[in-house]
């Protein structure tokens, strides 16, 4: 792929989520009604914009792909069955990645659409609509912005960047983010989104993040587009993480192998 094109692919997924956007997701930002927002469960909310953008995409990426089997977010909560698929080629889609942020009207939020393989991303799209930013990425042709080939940079700091999510950690696991990272980071709050973690670990924002839950919507387009522009994201041991083991929980994404060899290092110490 020459810089600063795109193929034909690539240009036909940005455009149904530049569209998604347009038609669905920027109309009703700040101006959802409160009937138009329900609980999954606590603290994960569901919006008309969430079920109206994979009704979408599922139909267009089916007509792009007959015979591709689709799994959405949203899908796999009506029904988790459609986890199995995993295993499989697949789509996988977050239609409103963020989806807290936009129902309080809040950024950031994005699209994440991934194509899998036999449990693991062949290709990522991950879509910014305030910004119309586009990254992407095929296993093993590097990493792309808008695009433009680009290369994971760290932020240069002396006390690495770090966004840790307490969100989701026991009061032991926070007290071992206190003793063990702390004192050796700069802790930021992270944006609740995927879709502008992955780019922030690569384009300078952070130099480090560490995920508990790993579900394959959020993470399989960003962990192969950080890895594609030379960063690192890996389980804790340094497996690689698969689309089908979505429910194993933990991983890290760093803006070089060294600063998540270093990241993991102090955890263990």
């Amino acid at each position: 792929m020459k810089t600063g094109q795109l193929s034909a692919l690539d240009e036909e997924i940005r455009d149904l989520m530049r569209f998604a956007a347009q038609r669905s997701i920027l109309p009703r930002f700040r101006q959802l009604a409160v009937h138009e927002v329900e609980m999954k469960g606590k603290g994960d909310p569901v919006t008309i914009v969430d079920r109206e953008v994979e009704a979408f995409l599922t139909e267009a990426l089916t007509k792009l792909a007959p015979g591709v089997a689709v799994v959405g977010e949203e899908a796999v909560h009506a029904d988790a069955a459609v986890l199995d698929h995993l295993s499989g080629q697949c789509w996988i889609i977050d239609p409103l990645d963020g989806t807290a942020n936009f129902a309080e009207g809040k950024e950031p939020f994005g699209i994440i659409i991934a194509l899998a393989d036999a449990g693991r991303a062949v290709a990522g799209w991950i879509y910014d609509p305030n910004t119309d930013r586009f990254c992407h990425a095929r296993r093993g042709e590097g990493a792309f912005v808008d695009g433009e080939r680009i290369a994971a940079r760290s932020t240069g700091q002396e006390r690495p960047v770090a966004a840790v999510s307490r969100i989701f950690l026991t009061p032991e696991q926070s007290a071992m983010v206190d003793a063990k990272i702390t004192p050796h980071y700069t802790l930021v709050d992270i944006p609740r989104c995927a879709a502008e973690q992955y780019p922030r670990l690569a384009l300078g924002e952070n130099d480090v993040s560490s995920f508990k839950r790993t579900l394959a919507w959020d993470h399989a387009a960003g962990v192969l587009w950080l890895n594609e522009a030379g960063g690192k994201a890996a389980r804790h041991d340094g497996s690689d993480y698969r689309v089908d083991e979505a429910d194993k929980p933990g991983l890290i994404g760093a803006s070089s192998p060294a600063i998540w060899d270093e990241f993991i290092g102090r955890m263990a110490g």
